[in-house]
């Protein structure tokens, strides 16, 4: 059956049941979370075409997922997103604390969620001009080949406006162009000028504990903005084609536009997924274990509710953002949330653990299914591993028990697992040569059958 590309795609085609189908593609089960995000996504685009000032009273309904590790929560937002083209941003609820204390603010939340709405926005603008940006940045790769000096035959004719390309044309030039086009000046050096955005400054202040990276980068736009300096640095004509493109990039498109559309992304399509929200979970049997969990949660309070953050690019409200909560809960439960915040997530939807069965699928069936992966890898070798049907059976119900035995982490088992199957076979590909090596289910337990038995010694490498 043919299916549509998701790119291709309006927003009034992604019903409920064809994101859940796209969904399907790349997280296996947890049919109820996946429901769930559909209708808050599809009532997005309902609240669009409503008219009248209802339009602006109509809130998403925020979501908690609750499951363990390793069963799709983060993969299932990050897909939504990519299927919405909407901004997304992921962030640990454990890493901020309450205002007063060093660490990161709840404000720079929707800080982060705008950077990565300006990101979205240029990337599509950048594609709408990159062509001609090829063009002119063609010419002036061209100019710097071929100088033409002040007073020659070969000057800029009074048609040509400054710093544009010259009009002028001659069978050098020309002959020039082809030989670019064809790669045969690959391997020449042009000296141009390229901005300079090193400061010793912020890179002894970046990454120091109480420095807000937000607050950090508005000065150095402020500062950047008083003067931009330029060095002159000697690149070889491909890299030099990329970056004049990247500068004629820069100049078609239209920053002040960028920015307006960015808001109004982040404000109305923007998602924010905070994991392990259960960390902040303020149980009462553990009162004074954390002076800052029940502060963090009055800090988002506001965010979640909505309010105005203001940011480089302007005031950004967050009424219309859709909050997606996720958490073990194995300690905490959600109604160890403070009530106020329990009230703004009013979607709850829990996860399954997954098993042998689901393991089985997730090697086989998403797109981008791990077995597959790891013969992609080795086929840039000429390594060809063939799956036996067992084979996968058999990582599976390994996966399963060690997950049974230890720590549930969920799908991640499988990459551990996977790791230790291969290792020898990743590591002497160089030497195998162009061969096809089936991986049946002798394979697996001669590889993995005595680590498994060892119980204290798969606990440790498994």
């Amino acid at each position: 059956m043919a299916t549509t590309k998701v790119s291709a795609l309006s927003d009034a085609q992604l019903t409920p049941a064809r994101i859940v189908e796209e969904l399907d593609r790349y997280v296996i089960g947890q049919r109820d979370a996946k429901r769930a995000v559909a209708v808050a996504m599809r009532n997005r685009w309902r609240r669009q075409q409503v008219q009248g000032d209802l339009k602006d009273e109509i809130a998403p309904k925020n979501i908690i997922m609750m499951g363990p590790t390793g069963v799709g929560k983060t993969e299932i937002a990050r897909r939504l997103a990519k299927l919405a083209r909407a901004p997304f941003l992921k962030v640990e609820a454990s890493k901020f604390t309450e205002v007063g204390y060093v660490g990161r603010d709840v404000d720079s939340i929707v800080r982060d969620l705008m950077e990565v709405s300006i990101k979205l926005v240029r990337d599509e603008e950048a594609a709408k001009v990159r062509n001609r940006a090829r063009e002119a940045a063609e010419e002036r790769v061209l100019d710097l080949l071929l100088p033409r000096p002040p007073g020659s035959g070969q000057a800029r004719s009074f048609a040509d406006r400054p710093g544009e390309p010259s009009t002028a044309t001659d069978s050098t030039r020309e002959k020039f162009r082809e030989m670019l086009r064809d790669g045969r000046l690959n391997d020449r050096e042009v000296e141009l000028e390229l901005n300079d955005d090193r400061n010793p400054l912020f890179s002894v202040l970046g990454g120091q504990p109480g420095i807000d990276e937000n607050a950090l980068s508005g000065l150095r736009d402020m500062m950047g903005g008083m003067g931009k300096k330029t060095r002159r640095q000697k690149l070889r004509v491909p890299q030099a084609w990329d970056a004049l493109t990247e500068q004629e990039v820069e100049k078609l498109i239209d920053a002040d536009a960028a920015a307006r559309e960015a808001v109004s992304r982040a404000e109305n399509s923007g998602i924010v997924f905070i994991d392990e929200i259960d960390k902040i979970a303020s149980n009462r049997d553990r009162a004074g274990a954390d002076v800052s969990r029940e502060g963090v949660q009055r800090d988002l309070l506001p965010i979640v509710e909505g309010s105005t953050v203001t940011t480089k690019y302007g005031p950004v409200k967050t009424d219309h953002v859709l909050f997606i909560a996720a958490g073990a809960f194995h300690v905490a439960k959600p109604s160890d949330l403070i009530p106020e915040l329990q009230g703004r997530f009013p979607i709850r939807v829990e996860l399954a653990s997954l098993g042998a069965d689901e393991f089985v699928r997730i090697l086989t069936e998403p797109q981008n299914a791990m077995t597959r992966q790891y013969a992609a890898l080795l086929a840039t070798e000429n390594v060809i591993i063939e799956w036996a049907p067992d084979a996968i059976t058999e990582v599976a119900r390994i996966a399963a028990a060690v997950n049974q035995r230890s720590n549930d982490i969920g799908a991640r088992r499988l990459h551990t697992v996977l790791e230790r199957l291969l290792d020898d076979l990743l590591y002497n590909t160089p030497e195998i040569g162009a061969q096809t090596i089936p991986i049946t289910a002798a394979y697996v337990q001669e590889r993995l059958g005595s680590l498994v038995a060892d119980e204290n010694l798969s606990s440790y490498i498994l």
